[in-house]
């Protein structure tokens, strides 16, 4: 009998270890990004990485004093990309791509994230939603 009480109370706790291991891993878009500060970004892909858990394309945007800065844009789920339309052949390395509406970096790096009201226009003019 206490072999059975120790068997399930060890069971017990490696079930309540896997439970709280997974929330550490996923952080609120807000402590990133801020939805009050957005913009369009238009430029020229440089790299587009289709991972799990947020797909990123990389462009290199011209500044207004002419330096060339490149800039991640991470947006939703391969799978809910994919919803909308998307293929990973949707993007390529040297399109001219206009990101709509993404919410900027709060430490003011070169970075953005595509929230809900997000589109990205290809050079034919089609739109492709972001999340």
């Amino acid at each position: 009998m206490r072999h059975q009480t120790l068997g399930l109370a060890a069971c017990g706790f490696g079930i309540a270890a896997l439970a709280v291991a997974p929330v550490a891993g996923h952080h609120a878009f807000e402590v990133d990004f801020d939805t009050g500060n957005t913009a369009d970004l238009a430029g020229f892909v440089t790299k587009v990485d289709w991972v799990n858990p947020h797909a990123f394309v990389f462009i290199n945007i011209e500044s207004e004093n002419g330096e060339v800065e490149n800039y991640s844009i991470e947006l939703g789920p391969p799978y809910a990309l994919v919803r909308g339309g998307w293929q990973r052949q949707t993007v390529r390395i040297g399109d001219a791509i206009t990101m709509e509406n993404v919410a900027m970096a709060r430490d003011g790096s070169n970075r953005a994230g595509a929230t809900r009201q997000s589109a990205l226009v290809l050079a034919d003019g089609q739109r492709m939603v972001l999340r």
